[in-house]
């Protein structure tokens, strides 16, 4: 304990060693004998929300889990579950109560059942919470177990420099029992940030924390992190107090229920967000790769995988521990976002992915600069309607998405697939137009029985599931994909995105390439081997159709 103590002296001062005693003595009525292994070449991971698919008479957590079982069961390995609980807004990321499952959703019974068949990640939504929770409704009405957990604003002070993720003010009036007083809201007037500058926050949200690991979750994914400490004349953004924070969560949670992976969510530039990792074994196991979704598809956008394999070729200039990996995703609950291209996309470039999402259908969301201005924080849009425009051919919407998706099964870490992306989802814009939420435009709810039928006709749905799936068995039969295996770029023809993934104890090495072009190419390599897609023996030169991906185990 004597390192958290330094940790929690940094955060708490004075009141650091009554805050150690309570850590300890939490963690010695909590510890578990489970132990949860690293993550392997096998981890596949749906993200969803508990109510992508409803049918009705049902709960969705078990309508989920039947149509998993039915088409996905062996293929896929966890299920990241976005915000299961009570919730005013925000499609779930304004959690009423941290501790119950939404009744529209579910139970905890139906939790349990899936957690028999899946890995689980659930959501720790922990930089704030809903207006409407018992913890703030008893800081309203002056109740002392609530004083100081949220954070009171003066309007004569300057935060000028706090960084605003969205087009809103950073806080709001509320009616108190001493009168009106402006609360810290970074993300809307409905969701209130947490004071954890009250070490009673943190031990509420400890207690939170592991018990979410002791009721099934594997991964526990931090959203907004990020933002977590406050401090006055700063960003308020990745301080050091939140990399404190992180280290102490951490802690308690490898004492309690080890092996329970911590995922952090900071939609920033890279280097930014790998320093979650800390010194590779003390933070986040694993972070998000922001930078693949907005790359790759540029890469398909232009014909030219340049930037996104230049991209990845610095990610060895940080060398991952043996404790740590990336979480790579294209599609997700949210849009595709452009901070995360600061510095490797001009502006010039930036534009065309903003007026492609336009013509294809989608939105732009804003954010507030610290001068006033506005610039575009992401692109919302299906990632199949991105990739392709509404007059496209079926066949090459196929085959341009599953290369995509090809990229995303191939380069270091864990791949995360979004259900509408599984699914072969397209923009949803009634769900738009319904709330003027244009993240709506991704988050579409589908009919339990409309969505089986179209599974068995010739659709595009069924192609893109059918063919997604066989991509995903021969990816978890190859240890060349481990987590832990090596990754290098290998520079053919811009055109090509091609990588080496190579098992150092296996020895197994894989050649990774996907036309991103709609010409048709022909490389001249040194390699030889078999094509485990379509089982087809590579001597040296290799033939690509336009967006055509192979797999090249190499002799």
């Amino acid at each position: 304990m004597v390192d958290i103590l330094r940790k929690l002296e940094m955060l708490y001062g004075d009141d650091a060693q009554k805050v150690s005693e309570d850590i300890n003595k939490f963690i010695l009525e909590n510890k578990s004998n489970v132990l949860r292994k690293w993550i392997s070449e096998e981890d596949i991971m749906l993200i969803t929300y508990g109510d992508s698919i409803i049918k009705n008479g049902e709960s969705p957590l078990n309508t989920l889990n039947v149509f998993l079982n039915k088409y996905t069961k062996n293929v896929i390995s966890a299920v990241h579950l976005l915000p299961m609980f009570p919730y005013t807004s925000d499609d779930g990321f304004s959690v009423i109560n941290y501790r119950k499952i939404d009744p529209n959703l579910g139970n905890w019974s139906d939790i349990l059942s899936l957690s028999k068949n899946y890995n689980l990640m659930f959501d720790a939504v922990i930089n704030h919470i809903s207006k409407s929770s018992d913890w703030f409704l008893g800081y309203l009405k002056g109740d002392k177990k609530y004083q100081n957990f949220f954070i009171e604003c003066d309007e004569n002070l300057d935060y000028s420099m706090v960084i605003r993720p969205r087009a809103h003010p950073l806080y709001y009036p509320y009616k108190t029992s001493e009168g009106i007083k402006n609360i810290w809201a970074t993300f809307s007037e409905d969701q209130v940030d947490l004071n954890f500058e009250n070490p009673k926050v943190l031990l509420e949200i400890l207690d939170i924390l592991v018990m979410y690991a002791k009721r099934g979750a594997r991964f526990i994914r931090f959203d907004a992190i990020g933002f977590a400490w406050k401090k006055l004349g700063t960003t308020c953004m990745h301080l050091d107090e939140t990399h404190q924070l992180i280290k102490i969560m951490r802690y308690v949670l490898d004492e309690c229920v080890p092996g329970t992976i911590i995922i952090s969510e900071t939609n920033v530039p890279h280097i930014e967000n790998i320093s979650y990792f800390g010194n590779g074994y003390n933070e986040a196991q694993m972070v998000y790769q922001f930078p693949l979704p907005p790359l790759t598809l540029f890469s398909f956008l232009t014909g030219d995988a340049s930037k996104l394999m230049d991209w990845i070729k610095t990610l060895n200039d940080t060398p991952l521990s043996k404790a740590t990996s990336y979480f790579n995703f294209l599609a997700s609950h949210d849009g595709i976002g452009m901070r995360p291209v600061e510095g490797i996309l001009t502006t010039k470039e930036k534009q065309l992915m903003i007026d492609n999402t336009v013509a294809n259908g989608g939105k732009i969301n804003y954010k507030n600069n610290p001068d006033g201005t506005k610039s575009p924080y992401e692109l919302n849009i299906n990632y199949l309607d991105a990739l392709t425009n509404p007059a496209a051919e079926d066949d090459e919407r196929l085959s341009k998405f599953l290369a995509s998706q090809t990229i995303l099964l191939s380069v270091i870490g864990v791949p995360g697939i979004y259900i509408h992306s599984l699914l072969g989802s397209r923009n949803d814009y009634k769900g738009v137009e319904e709330s003027g939420i244009n993240r709506r435009i991704n988050r579409e709810k589908l009919d339990y029985y409309k969505l089986v039928e179209e599974l068995r006709t010739d659709s595009l749905r069924k192609a893109i599931l059918d063919q997604y799936i066989e991509l995903i068995y021969i990816r978890k039969k190859q240890s060349a994909f481990s987590p832990n295996s090596l990754q290098d770029v290998i520079y053919l023809d811009r055109r090509v995105f091609t990588i080496m993934r190579e098992n150092e104890v296996t020895k197994q090495k894989i050649v990774v390439v996907v036309n991103v072009s709609s010409e048709q190419i022909l490389l001249e390599t040194k390699y030889v081997g078999t094509d485990l897609i379509n089982n087809e023996l590579i001597e040296k030169s290799i033939s690509l159709f336009p967006y055509q991906y192979r797999w090249v185990n190499i002799k």
